[in-house]
């Protein structure tokens, strides 16, 4: 695999400070997140409510678009699909001898499920409870693994077709269906009522920010290694 346009080095190295000022930005904003659902921030709270009740007084009446949603979340969109898309990815760079990046991509995926279970635990946040659900979910709800996962994956399977050198067309095609999954499963996650909204962006935060870090930390590392770009 070779990225084109080529950058040179210090071109590189520029755009990897640029990822790593995106991810410290991202990890701030979730930090900021993290306190004011650790504290219950007042404010916070009852904008939660206020959007998770209209959303499941809507979904409950709306039974075939809760069908729709749970299919998109339960097959389209869950974390062992998009896992399952990185997984082919790894094979394929480590089948074309990109061993090292093949290595970094999978340890970014697990350790952002690491990070999302250990979060978890210890936020130990409650999820949104209905007499009438329309679905159901288990363990803690900040952050929502369903939105993390989802940003780690598309992030780094966009990262990836970047450095192969995507045509303008297959780039706008990934990129759309990147924003349409990123989004689309944080609605699915609201719409279905077990989740709330800053669950969510949580986990869009937490995810763009270990992506960045990554992406970074490879990126600056190939550029010592390897004057010259490449995998």
């Amino acid at each position: 695999m070779h990225r084109s346009p080529l950058l040179s080095r210090p071109d590189r190295v520029r755009a990897s400070r640029r990822t790593l000022r995106t991810g410290t930005v991202c990890a701030a904003l979730f930090l900021v997140l993290l306190a004011l659902v650790a504290a219950r921030w007042s404010p916070l709270m009852s904008l939660d409510r206020t959007v998770a009740d209209a959303l499941h007084r809507r979904a409950v009446t709306e039974p075939g678009l809760v069908h729709v949603n749970r299919v998109l979340t339960d097959w389209l969109w869950d974390p062992w699909t998009m896992r399952a898309l990185i997984a082919v990815a790894v094979l394929a760079l480590w089948w074309h001898g990109a061993r090292l990046l093949a290595g970094w991509v999978a340890a970014t995926s697990v350790l952002s499920s690491l990070a999302q279970q250990g979060v978890k635990a210890a936020v130990g946040r409650e999820r949104p409870q209905w007499p009438d659900p329309v679905d159901s979910a288990h363990y803690a709800a900040f952050p929502s693994g369903h939105a993390m996962t989802a940003v780690v994956s598309c992030g780094l399977l966009l990262w990836l077709l970047h450095r192969r050198g995507a045509g303008p067309r297959m780039w706008r095609a990934a990129l759309a269906a990147a924003w349409v999954s990123v989004l689309g499963v944080g609605v699915t996650r609201l719409y279905l009522g077990v989740h709330w909204p800053s669950d969510v962006l949580g986990g869009w935060l937490l995810g763009a920010a270990l992506v960045a870090f990554a992406v970074a930390g490879f990126e600056r590392y190939e550029s010592r290694e390897r004057p010259s770009p490449g995998v």
